[in-house]
């Protein structure tokens, strides 16, 4: 059976945040952000090991007691300068012990709110893909494109329309040949679709949102809380 593996790329520097250190590092519910992220990855069983891709020099993951997390989590000093290039070099470290039919999840380190129900019902969706495929939600809001003024040159039709999330999870051979090939794309499941193939939309929750802004950090702190 193909085992499962994850990469967390945690080498951006968040800076759409505005705050003065990176924020998969900012305070949430006592904890780093990123450690909640890390939580529910180590605690799915059908995932062996967790590797979080640091930039070299990264000053803040020291300061920070991971033990908790148990011996799944590794680290690896080999973060890019895009995203694309940090899950890239992940993949080569994750060559260490993934096979190319194995499965890898790369997960978004500011995406704190993952349960383990997404998790179930992905590996159930795509346990006999092709493929494979991303955790995703349809959009539910109207859709403007805005013009240079910032005012609406166009309403879009928003049917068929979803949002992606992560985990985006890729056999490991696939997805480092997408990877080397397309390296200029803002997710995982365009190097794959660049290569001409088709991933699944799992459906995903809203609740398994992207911190980029400070009010989202609230908005995850509600989550998690209610869900104690």
């Amino acid at each position: 059976m193909p085992r499962h593996f994850a990469i967390v790329p945690a080498a951006g520097s968040g800076s759409r945040f505005g705050a003065e250190k990176p924020k998969q590092y900012l305070d949430l519910l006592g904890r780093p952000l990123i450690f909640h992220t890390l939580a529910a990855l180590v605690a799915c069983p059908d995932i062996e090991r967790v590797w979080v891709v640091l930039v070299p020099d990264d000053p803040w993951w020291h300061r920070y007691d991971w033990s908790e997390l148990g011996a799944k989590l590794e680290t690896v000093a080999c973060g890019g300068a895009t995203r694309a290039e940090s899950v890239g070099n992940g993949l080569g470290a994750a060559a260490m012990v993934a096979a190319d039919d194995d499965w890898i999840l790369v997960h978004d380190a500011a995406r704190p709110c993952l349960d383990q129900a997404m998790l179930t019902r992905l590996f159930a969706e795509l346990a006999d893909d092709p493929v494979g495929g991303i955790l995703a939600v349809p959009v539910a809001d109207t859709v403007k494109r805005a013009d240079a003024a910032q005012r609406v040159a166009a309403t879009e039709p928003r049917d068929g329309l979803w949002q992606a999330q992560t985990p985006q999870m890729f056999r490991h051979g696939l997805l480092r040949a997408a990877l080397a090939s397309s390296r200029a794309v803002t997710d995982e499941a365009g190097a794959v679709e660049a290569m001409g193939l088709a991933p699944k939309l799992v459906r995903g929750d809203v609740t398994n949102l992207k911190v980029t802004w400070p009010a989202d950090l609230a908005l995850a702190a509600m989550i998690l809380r209610a869900r104690k």
